[in-house]
């Protein structure tokens, strides 16, 4: 399943789908990551004295039970309340990415733009856009990355997407970030004449970003090959 950040539940979703013991469970973890955001110091990331610098704050374990309490189709969206709901420093954001499973990188992935946190989130998009797991690449490529990814790193996000076969959808702004931009069109010919080469196909997808890339007064850019030409007919004298 490749969860995007636009499927995301809020509170009142939640709570019209979860049992009374769930909803009791959501209503602590919840006031817990509130009282967590209340104490904190005005300094991003940094713990109030009375804290062990060794020791997590209780939201963060009540975010990798989520699914256990909340059931699994319900985790990244409770996840993604915790977060929000405890003004999640940087500190607890890459923690949480760090020592949490797929399935919690992937919740981090999908608030990072809704947390107070600039670009110093962005190792967390590198490091997903590195990986093989598709659920991460999608989540990796959300509003976060399209408002902080630098545009070369930005069009090889797009290319990972369509190497690993993760939907273009998945990616945020891509009308917007695609437009008119000549160097990812090229980059996209290449990837395309590298498949058709090898004899593989060319991703569907493709051709949607390569016709948003086209600058606007010209009808578009030359199709691409959907497979690579035939080998001549053998003659006599061959």
């Amino acid at each position: 399943m490749l969860t995007s950040s636009d499927s995301l539940k809020s509170r009142k979703e939640l709570d019209a789908e979860l049992g009374g013991a769930a909803r009791a469970w959501l209503d602590e973890a919840l006031a817990e990551a509130a009282h967590d955001a209340a104490r904190a110091p005005a300094a991003s990331g940094t713990r109030h004295p009375e804290a062990s610098p060794y020791a997590s704050p209780s939201w963060e374990l009540r975010f990798a039970a989520a699914g256990r309490h909340c059931g699994q189709e319900n985790a990244d969206s409770v996840r993604s309340l915790l977060l929000v709901e405890a003004r999640a420093p940087l500190s607890s954001v890459t923690r949480l990415y760090e020592q949490g499973t797929a399935a919690e990188r992937r919740a981090v992935l999908l608030t990072l733009h809704l947390l107070d946190l600039g670009d110093t989130a962005l190792p967390l998009i590198e490091d997903a856009l590195r990986a093989n797991d598709t659920r991460l690449v999608a989540a990796a490529v959300g509003p976060y990355a399209a408002d902080h990814l630098d545009p070369h790193a930005w069009r090889h996000a797009v290319l990972k997407c369509l190497f690993t076969e993760v939907p273009v959808a998945a990616v945020a702004r891509l009308d917007d970030r695609a437009r008119e931009d000549a160097e990812l069109a090229r980059m996209l010919s290449d990837f395309a004449a590298e498949r058709t080469a090898a004899g593989r196909p060319v991703p569907e997808d493709l051709r949607t970003v390569l016709a948003l890339t086209a600058p606007a007064d010209e009808g578009g850019h030359p199709a691409v090959p959907t497979a690579a030409p035939a080998a001549p007919a053998p003659t006599e004298e061959s």
